[in-house]
């Protein structure tokens, strides 16, 4: 059967704050038996959890396709999540039956998955562009709070631009529910232009129920075409022996599939969708760590490159490096709960005006915190505090770690230098790439530290 059974009506049930099914009409309330669950106990549909812990947690409703296993057979569902006063009501609708192998992905989605595969970033909306999903870590990289955006409009994170004849494409792409491509915006919270594409989603009724899509950033001109009496281009500069093209390929073919194995990881350890065995949600969270892992070594690699390079520069501009401390300590939060340490950040209301780039100052300190927290102790504390030395302002990120010798001070500022390989931790890169990028703006990082006395990283900036 291809289409909707109009004759089966929707099935309402109603979840508390903590996904416990309160009650449900009988074909929800067999279907979540046959899943093993029941009435007062957490739902047993682990994709209809999942979507009514994000409605919960952003406070708005949200509808989507979702595929559930009944028995043999799979069921394809539409299911509407609205958060309500003491939990979630949901609608579910659709109930198609089908085997349980997928079928072949149509041509548009095909053409959806090209163009993601070779993004900087994705994004969803859903029907009134409300976005649901960033990539992981694309804010940190690209310089937005990506928690922040989550159910705010697409336009809140883009400044849409017209294109030559003065239209919006995905305007024209939302009325006549295509995909769409070639859409300039500029990132409100940095400036930075992007190109964004995406391919619409629908509802079981065949009404637009959002965009997946990609966003690809302009930093750079696009080279236009030779004539044919130009010369041969040079060739190009190399790293280690690789074109100058290589991190960037590098980056964008393990980027996507590394956030989607990390952020699945995340939500088995975390057993979001439902109890595991202890072992598997360990094997989980071990799976997601070598991911970060190796997503931290593709970044390393993408910005050593970048610095090494003769014609790298810094974009200097007015920053407040408390506010940029402050959104650094935002993205480690998480990090730092799960291993029980806690970020002792600047106070809103204090500032320090220094000039540099912003993305440049919040990845120096992202990297710093993120040593902080992972070379302290369990119920340690991070302190981050705001100084003035001589003509250039100052973010001092202390620790309660076991501290670094002075023989080994120098090291640990080399490329790929480490103290002790034994221990777990990054490749070796991303104190050297900080202070490259600090002394690039202006500035400097240094250590103040002693074993057993943890460790204090000093960042300046050249004051406003």
């Amino acid at each position: 059967m291809n289409a909707i059974d109009r004759s089966i009506p929707v099935a309402c049930g109603r979840l508390d704050r903590e996904c416990r099914l309160v009650d449900a009409e009988p074909r929800l309330a067999e279907l979540n038996q046959r899943a093993g669950g029941a009435i007062g106990a957490p739902l047993a549909i682990p994709q209809i959890t999942t979507l009514a812990r994000l409605a919960h947690r952003l406070g708005v409703a949200i509808s989507r396709n979702v595929v559930a296993a009944d028995g043999e057979d799979d069921l394809d569902l539409w299911v509407r999540a609205d958060p309500e006063e003491g939990g979630v009501r949901l609608e579910v609708s659709g109930w198609r039956q089908r085997p349980a192998w997928r079928a072949t992905a149509t041509e548009l989605e095909r053409d959806g998955d090209f163009f993601r595969s070779a993004a900087d970033w994705l994004w969803e909306t859903d029907a009134s562009l409300r976005i649901t999903f960033l990539s992981i870590e694309a804010g940190a990289r690209y310089g937005f709070d990506s928690a922040a955006m989550l159910g705010q409009p697409l336009t809140r994170l883009f400044r849409l631009a017209q294109d030559e004849s003065g239209n919006l494409p995905i305007l024209d792409a939302v009325a006549a529910q295509v995909q769409f491509d070639g859409q300039k915006a500029e990132l409100r919270d940095t400036g930075r232009m992007v190109r964004i594409a995406a391919t619409p989603r629908s509802d079981p009724g065949g009404r637009f129920a959002g965009f997946v899509g990609a966003a690809h950033m302009l930093d750079e001109p696009q080279p236009s075409e030779p004539g044919p009496d130009a010369p041969l281009p040079a060739p190009a500069a190399s790293f280690g022996g690789f074109p100058d093209s290589f991190s960037q390929r590098l980056d964008r073919a393990l980027r996507g599939p590394l956030g989607k194995i990390i952020a699945n990881a995340d939500s088995i350890s975390a057993q979001l969708d439902g109890p595991l065995k202890p072992d598997y949600a360990e094997y989980a969270s071990d799976i997601a760590n070598a991911g970060r892992h190796l997503l931290g070594l593709v970044e390393d690699l993408v910005d050593l490159q970048a610095i090494e390079r003769e014609d790298f520069a810094v974009e200097i501009e007015p920053i407040d490096l408390a506010d940029v401390a402050r959104r650094a300590s935002g993205l480690l939060a998480v990090r730092a709960a799960q291993s029980d340490v806690r970020i002792d950040k600047p106070a809103v209301d204090e500032k320090l005006p220094v000039t540099g780039e912003f993305r440049r100052a919040l990845q120096v300190l992202v990297n710093l915190i993120g040593n902080a927290v992972r070379y302290s102790p369990p119920g340690a504390m991070v302190w981050i505090r705001l100084e003035h030395i001589d003509d250039k302002a100052c973010v001092i990120v202390a620790d309660q770690g076991k501290g670094i010798a002075v023989e080994d001070q120098v090291k640990i500022f080399e490329k790929f230098g480490r103290v002790d390989d034994s221990e777990p931790g990054g490749s070796g890169l991303g104190l050297y790439i900080a202070r490259r990028l600090a002394r690039a703006m202006g500035g400097d990082l240094t250590v103040d530290s002693a074993p057993g006395m943890g460790a204090r990283f000093i960042f300046s900036l050249p004051s406003q």
